[in-house]
């Protein structure tokens, strides 16, 4: 197999990291491997630095020529035999590339967001594209979302998300947050770590505190991550006097060594792909209170691995919260199981071995 990997994405999230796990792993699997990225990207910089066979180049347009051109030479000049599409800019550039040339490569993508794509012509058509052999989806959910605008069904596969244990190996509490606040090591912290964006719901997580902050007098909810809505939620967040209770970290670069000092994570988003932040909650064995919605049950079991809780319902938040802060029993069940299930079905090694399985099916197919 010949691989080229494609993302247009300019950000760095799970998504991106996950890239990574997949060019490692496959490194070693097949006879070669190209990655095709933005410049001036985090992926880029990893990619570079890890000496990956990487093109990176900028992008302004998801139709953009100097991409359409490098895809269609680097598909010619390194023999690509398949090409594994990270992002929908991408998506669309693959597509064109493929529409102007002779060879047909077949073409799989990675479809990671939960969107209705019914009402877009153009979205309809990039997906029903013939040479667009398989769309593999991040959770049924995501499934679910495209399936109405899909011709053909069969299409469809299912690989998760991943998290690396090597990464993620913490699991006791360093207080170094509790240093770092100046709090007491008694404090309790209950915790999201997420983008600040519409879909993740930060508002709920907000109400859910004004709840709770007399009835836990002794915790801090905690804001982690960056975004254009953050000083929206800090508004709200003065507007509800709980300035005190409520603190925004911004992004941190030490995720793993922080994450045991959670003592609850709590994720309100409302309409999540899967949640691939739980997955670092289970390794860093801190129990979940989250919603249900989107492809979260797929990675949480209600009442074994933790809880789950009406979308934008603050009270049944709350509830979750005091009900687990007082059942020791229940909070380490919730780890124990939890920690598990990654093992079994979430980790680098398990995801990287499925993609791996569902690219080497089409490249049968084909080859």
């Amino acid at each position: 197999m010949r691989l080229l990997q494609i993302t247009a994405s300019n950000v760095w999230r799970g998504h991106e990291q996950q890239i990574v796990y997949y060019y490692e792993a496959f490194n070693a699997k097949i006879e070669h491997q190209v990655l095709i990225c933005p410049s001036e990207t985090k992926l880029a910089e990893v990619a570079n630095h890890k000496n990956f066979n990487v093109h990176s180049l900028p992008l302004k347009s998801q139709y953009s020529l100097s991409w359409i051109k490098k895809i269609k030479r680097v598909v010619k000049d390194e023999k690509i035999d398949l090409i594994l599409i990270h992002s929908s800019r991408a998506h669309t550039l693959c597509v064109l590339a493929s529409k102007l040339s002779y060879k047909k490569t077949p073409l799989v993508f990675f479809r990671t967001l939960i969107k209705d794509i019914s009402g877009k012509p153009l979205s309809i058509w990039k997906y029903n594209y013939k040479y667009l052999v398989k769309l593999i989806c991040v959770s049924q959910a995501v499934v679910e979302a495209l399936k109405p605008s899909i011709k053909d069904p069969s299409r469809f596969a299912i690989v998760g998300s991943a998290t690396d244990l090597s990464v993620f190996k913490n699991t006791k509490k360093t207080y170094k947050l509790h240093k770092e606040l100046e709090l007491p090591e008694d404090t309790i912290l209950i915790a999201n770590i997420s983008a600040f964006v519409k879909f993740k719901d930060h508002y709920t997580f907000v109400k859910t505190a004004k709840i709770l902050k007399d009835k836990i007098p002794n915790a801090k909810f905690l804001l982690i991550g960056t975004g254009n809505l953050q000083d929206e939620i800090l508004t709200f967040v003065k507007e509800e006097n709980l300035e005190d209770t409520v603190l925004f970290l911004g992004f941190r670069e030490d995720i793993p060594e922080i994450f045991p000092d959670f003592d609850i994570f709590l994720f309100t988003s409302k309409l999540e792909p899967t949640g691939g932040v739980l997955l670092e909650a289970y390794a860093s064995h801190v129990p979940i209170v989250a919603t249900n919605a989107g492809g979260i049950p797929e990675v949480v079991v209600h009442n074994k691995t933790g809880f789950l809780c009406e979308k934008e319902n603050p009270e049944a938040f709350a509830q979750a919260v005091l009900k687990l802060l007082e059942d020791d029993t229940l909070k380490d069940a919730f780890i124990k199981n939890g920690y598990q299930r990654l093992q079994d079905h979430f980790t680098k090694e398990v995801i990287t071995k499925h993609m791996f399985e569902e690219l080497l099916k089409v490249h049968k197919a084909y080859y």
